[in-house]
């Protein structure tokens, strides 16, 4: 019992919070209260849990010796001897391919989307992490690939302003994450990953500056295009928290805060009742 305690641990379940963004393109579509739409999204949630725990163990295996020589990462199972590492080898051999299986019972495109994140999340784990731009273009690449596989898997069609807005919103919470990683090693001296050498502040700054203005641009293009199909203006009013909370997501950014966004989100009140607005917002547009 307690090895399975542990072993949950070492999936890191407070990540999955970010499996939530599969339900963005079902809801946006119109479809999210349909019952086989639930099924749906229920499958490509679980499908990238388990992926995604896979990823972790085999990258906490791979990180286990500079895991140990870091203050906070040296308490993770692996890291710390809770969890051996056969273990965790084994687990990790058990969860990629029943991901894989889980998501072809669906259909055959979210066995794809679901087989490319495994591919680029373990490309990342073997060597790409100490990559500068290909490193941060692949952990954005997790929170796009999660977008899309809400698609797939309802087979609701994605248009290109969409794709564009959840590219580039990927894109603006990696580099946050980076940059706040990289004030951290600034302020406390305290290595944290090696491609943060590669880094400086005002590059990551000009990042997700970058890709924050495309997002807010391709957003409002998304926004005002769903407008001409629904006989509302709540897509257009939903443009206003959108904004609002992206620019707290900032402040937190901003601060050196955002290393992990999940946390952010999940305890910041103020961005948690702006994306609450938001949501209902875009909701009303859809199904009023």
């Amino acid at each position: 019992m307690r090895r399975a305690r542990v072993l949950l641990r070492a999936c890191r379940p407070r990540q999955w919070v970010k499996n939530i963004l599969v339900l963005a393109a079902p809801i946006a579509g119109g479809i999210a209260f349909q019952p086989q739409a639930v099924v749906q999204m229920a499958v490509a949630f679980i499908c990238f849990c388990v992926a995604s725990s896979g990823v972790y163990l085999v990258n906490d295996v791979l990180d286990i010796e500079a895991d140990r020589a870091h203050a906070t990462k040296r308490k993770r199972p692996v890291a710390s001897g809770d969890l051996p590492v056969r273990a965790a080898w084994t687990a990790a051999a058990v969860l990629l391919p029943g991901a894989l299986v889980i998501s072809a019972l669906l259909n055959w495109q979210l066995l794809v989307v679901v087989a490319v994140y495994e591919a680029v999340q373990l490309w990342y784990c073997l060597g790409m992490k100490r990559e500068p731009v290909i490193e941060l273009c692949s952990v954005a690449s997790g929170f796009l690939l999660r977008a899309v596989a809400g698609g797939v898997a309802t087979q609701v069609g994605l248009s290109q302003w969409f794709l564009i807005a959840a590219g580039f919103g990927s894109l603006f919470m990696a580099a946050g994450k980076r940059y706040a990683e990289k004030r951290l090693v600034l302020d406390t001296a305290v290595a944290i990953r090696p491609v943060l050498d590669s880094y400086t502040a005002t590059y990551l700054r000009f990042v997700w500056t970058l890709s924050a203005g495309v997002l807010v641009t391709t957003y409002s293009l998304w926004a005002f295009t769903l407008r001409q199909t629904s006989s509302n203006e709540w897509s257009v009013v939903s443009i206003v928290p959108f904004v609002m909370a992206l620019l707290r997501y900032a402040v937190d950014v901003d601060s050196g805060s955002a290393g992990e966004p999940e946390e952010i989100v999940l305890h910041d009140r103020l961005l948690l009742l702006l994306g609450g607005i938001w949501a209902a917002s875009l909701m009303a547009s859809v199904y009023l």
